[in-house]
């Protein structure tokens, strides 16, 4: 029964045309819906590597766009009107004319910004559209302090679409934030293998790391005072950082990690230097705090 549905809508989303089928596939058909148009040939090789990636991006957009695919070396005329010059070349109709395009094989990421910008130009929204608000919304909610109505909104949109890596990476990160640090864990082990190395969960991996460590220090007042006691102590300041970081203190967790790697940065085989990349994954790559964190620990390493 999947299997019908499955041929049926794509019967509908992605078609083969020929010289004489294509105003009818393309011109009149991209009077209501954008039509992507590959041309190939069976020669090309990028060919047969983009037009698979072509259509998995199609399908995701759930109807929002329509792909047909024309042989080239049986095309020529329409090769010519078009003066297209080498293969693979792709263009996108939308009422009956041509509104973006491009040639050569592209990245997955690129060829779905291409669809998106499709979709936008004839005034659609990309289905993701609605999901990423809903991450937005949820990501909120977490810096508010409402976890677990972060975990539930992260769960509902998951069970939309499964493989929504930030949606996925919240999951993680508001388990951590309600101190359920097994769960999160459990979910990191079970992400599918489609977003396993996203930056997303690269990020919650680097979270639940360190929240694993905050377990097994002492409370921050103690950890610096003694830190004030002996500044050279240098396991209670690489303590304090680990704790400061669980209290949400990241800029602080950051400069005594600093700190301790400018006063000896071999202790314990380099563990300052690995807490702060630990600590810059776990944020977003365009987060102050990593990106002045980073500049920092590069120009004393390279002092």
């Amino acid at each position: 029964m999947d299997l019908n549905l499955s041929s049926a809508q794509d019967a509908n989303l992605i078609k083969d045309t020929t010289e004489a089928t294509f105003m009818a596939d393309v011109v009149e058909a991209s009077q209501d819906v954008p039509v992507i148009v590959d041309f190939w040939a069976p020669w090309c090789g990028p060919c047969k590597t983009l037009g698979p990636m072509l259509e998995d991006a199609v399908r995701a957009a759930k109807g929002a766009v329509k792909m047909v695919k024309i042989n080239a070396d049986e095309a020529q005329q329409i090769v010519g009107q078009m003066q297209i010059q080498s293969l693979p070349t792709v263009y996108a109709f939308y009422k009956g004319q041509p509104v973006d395009g491009f040639q050569g094989a592209q990245p997955q990421s690129e060829i779905a910004a291409f669809i998106e910008r499709v979709i936008k130009a004839s005034g659609g929204e990309a289905p993701g559209a609605a999901l990423d608000e809903a991450v937005a919304a949820a990501e909120d909610m977490l810096t508010e302090g409402a976890a677990q109505d972060a975990a539930d909104t992260f769960a509902a949109i998951l069970g939309e679409d499964p493989n929504h890596a930030g949606a996925y990476g919240g999951m993680v990160r508001a388990y951590i934030a309600l101190d359920k640090l097994d769960e999160a864990e459990a979910h990191l082990n079970g992400a599918p293998i489609e977003i396993s190395k996203s930056a997303e969960l690269e990020a919650a991996h680097a979270q639940l790391e360190l929240a694993r460590q905050a377990a097994g220090t002492g409370p921050v007042a103690e950890l610096q005072a003694a830190v004030d006691a002996n500044p050279d102590d240098l396991q209670a300041r690489f303590d304090l950082a680990t704790a400061l970081y669980a209290h949400g203190e990241t800029q602080g967790a950051v400069d005594h990690l600093l700190a301790l790697f400018g006063k000896d940065r071999e202790w314990n085989d380099g563990a300052a230097k690995t807490q702060l990349f630990t600590i810059f994954d776990a944020l977003k790559a365009n987060d102050p705090i990593a990106l002045n964190g980073r500049r920092k620990l590069s120009s004393m390493i390279f002092a």
